[in-house]
C-alpha cells in the first residue's frame, strides 16, 4: 500500500498490512487508478484520520461507512469536507443536532479536523471509493484494517466513546462488545444522519453532550465541538 502508516498505529496495522489480503487491496487500488478511474480521497490522504488522531490520544470514535464520492469532498475524515466545499446533507444534519444538543451555532464550513486533533477518530469503514459510485470499494479489504483500528481503541484501558450512527456502524461495534463488553466504554447508537433516516431518532439523540458527560466523568476531559 502506498500510504504511510502513522507511527502510533504501526504496531496495530503492520501485521494486518503484511497479510495477502492487504497486499491484494494495494494491488487492486493501483490497477483501478492505472485504468483511469478516479479514486477518492486522493493518495496521501487516505489515512488522514490516523495521522491526526494518534492511538494513545483517541477519546471518541465516530464510524462512517465510506468516503464521499463527489469531486473535492473526501479528504480522509468521515463526514468531513475541506473548507470551501458545501457540507453534504448528512453533515448538515450532524450540525443541526450539534446546534440542538449544545446550543452552538451551525458552523460555516464542514472541515472537522479540529475534532480529530482533539482525539476524535473520524474513521470510515472503507477508506476509498470510486468517483460517483458509493460503496464501490466495500469488501475489497479495508475492513480488516479498520476493524484492527477499532479493536485497538477498545482494548486500551482508557474509557472511550464510540458514536455509532446507522446499522452499518452498529454492526462493526460488535467487535467492541466482544472485546470489552459495554462496561468500560460508552456506545452511543442512533440512526444515521442521512436525510433518509435522521428523523427516525438521530435528531434528539444528543451524542455530543452524552460523549462529553462520559469523558468528564472518567477524567478524560470534554471535547470542544465548536468549529
Amino acid at each position: 500500500m502506498s500510504e504511510t502508516i502513522p507511527a502510533s498505529w504501526a504496531p496495530v496495522l503492520d501485521p494486518v498490512l503484511a497479510t495477502p489480503e492487504a497486499r491484494q487491496l494495494g494491488g487492486w487500488l493501483r490497477a483501478e487508478e492505472e485504468a483511469g478511474k478516479a479514486i477518492y480521497p486522493p493518495r496521501g490522504t487516505r489515512l488522514k484520520a490516523l495521522e491526526l488522531t494518534p492511538l494513545d490520544e483517541v477519546r471518541v470514535v465516530i464510524l462512517g461507512q465510506d468516503p464521499y464520492h463527489g469531486p473535492g469532498q473526501a479528504h480522509g475524515l468521515c463526514f468531513s469536507v475541506p473548507e470551501g466545499v458545501d457540507a453534504p446533507p448528512s453533515l448538515k444534519n450532524v450540525f443541526k443536532e450539534l446546534e440542538s444538543d449544545l446550543g452552538q451555532p451551525r458552523p460555516d464550513h464542514g472541515n472537522l479536523e479540529s475534532w480529530a486533533r482533539q482525539g476524535v477518530l473520524l474513521l470510515n469503514n472503507t477508506l476509498t471509493v470510486e468517483r460517483g459510485n458509493a460503496g464501490s470499494h466495500a469488501g475489497k479489504g479495508w475492513d480488516a484494517i479498520t476493524d484492527a483500528c477499532v479493536a485497538a481503541v477498545a482494548e486500551r484501558g482508557e474509557p472511550s466513546v464510540f458514536v455509532l450512527w446507522g446499522s452499518h456502524a452498529q454492526g462493526k461495534a460488535r467487535r467492541i462488545v466482544a472485546l470489552q463488553g459495554e462496561t468500560r466504554h460508552l456506545l452511543i447508537r442512533s440512526p444515521h444522519p442521512s436525510p433518509l433516516s435522521a428523523h427516525r431518532g438521530f435528531f434528539g439523540s444528543k451524542p455530543f453532550s452524552q460523549a462529553n458527560a462520559f469523558l468528564e466523568a472518567n477524567g478524560r476531559g470534554a471535547v470542544d465541538w465548536r468549529l
